[in-house]
């Protein structure tokens, strides 16, 4: 274990909030560019459920969990529930803060009534931990009969910072799930970190790129660009020793052009409170409009400049 242990991004974090096992925390439409190429609309639920098993140096989605096994039969209910109020969609994202293959957070008994709700959807879309990818993701894909795709935390490629990340895992870890999950025919997704901790803005442009790279050689289909950002208690505590700051717009920008442009799978920009991410008021909200016009074209889209920070479009 190393000097940022478990114990220490315990000890630094702020408190959860408040939350209703019966509720999910967040549920709306959105759009997306499909494998097949044509946008479809994707119904996306946060799940509340039981916090994730490992801690990782750089997540805040612990504080919509629990810190008891999920219920029997409320996952079933909070989808009941979003799905009420969403308009109609293709796919489905049930994403729930940790592993959707964690008895704790989703327990087994519950996944049949999970894929009634969800089999008249085209794809079903669950993030796990690569540890927890095996047989019960087959047989839940089984169940839905519709096509499955995991997302998987691979965050970094970087030799020195993927460990660090207390995470748990190894490359060798995230090889091993790509490949079972493809040999059964099933989807992959991976979140790939923009400029985690120990890096400098340049790094982190420059790693995140070396990682999509790998995932796609693995075969992964889609990789999700995410900006590390602070508010977890440890990171904030980095950033005031110097190990870490926020990327910028432009960082994020560049690295989804660049990904775009190896033309080995779908790129997607996480533009979840992307406003913190801004360097300029001025060219910051045009900025994100083009990094949400490539998220659904996935290509280019014309460059942004800006006469008020004189730096034209460096991404």
């Amino acid at each position: 274990m190393n000097d940022l242990s478990t114990r220490a991004i315990l000890a630094a974090r702020p408190p959860k909030h408040v939350v209703d096992v019966r509720r999910p925390y967040a549920f709306f439409v959105e759009q997306e560019k499909s494998t097949a190429g044509p946008l479809v609309e994707v119904a996306t639920i946060f799940l509340t459920g039981s916090e994730c098993p490992w801690h990782c140096l750089m997540c805040d989605l612990w504080k919509h969990t629990t810190d008891h096994p999920t219920s029997l039969g409320a996952i079933p209910e909070q989808i009941d529930y979003a799905l009420a109020q969403l308009a109609p969609a293709r796919h489905v994202k049930l994403y729930n803060s940790g592993n959707f293959f964690d008895v704790r957070a989703v327990p087994p008994q519950d996944h049949q009534a999970i894929a009634e709700r969800v089999r008249r959807f085209g794809r079903v879309i669950v993030e796990n931990h690569p540890k927890l990818c095996g047989e019960p993701c087959v047989r839940f894909r089984d169940l839905c009969g519709t096509e499955l795709e995991v997302a998987m935390g691979l965050e970094t490629v970087h030799p020195d910072v993927l460990p660090r990340l207390n995470k748990g895992m190894t490359l060798d870890d995230f090889a091993r799930a790509t490949d079972f999950l493809l040999r059964h025919d099933i989807s992959l997704r991976a979140f790939i970190l923009l400029k985690p901790p120990f890096l400098t803005e340049q790094e982190g442009i420059e790693w995140a790129i070396r990682s999509l790279e790998y995932a796609f050689s693995l075969g992964v289909d889609c990789c999700s660009l995410v900006p590390t950002r602070g508010g977890n208690g440890i990171l904030d505590q980095l950033k005031a020793d110097g190990q870490f700051s926020p990327p910028t717009i432009r960082s994020l920008e560049q690295v989804l052009e660049q990904g775009l442009s190896l033309g080995r799978g779908r790129v997607l920009a996480d533009l979840w409170d992307i406003e913190r991410y801004y360097d300029c008021p001025h060219c910051g909200p045009r900025r994100a409009d083009r990094i949400a016009a490539m998220n659904l074209s996935q290509q280019a889209a014309p460059e942004v400049t800006c006469e008020s920070c004189c730096t034209g479009n460096r991404s």
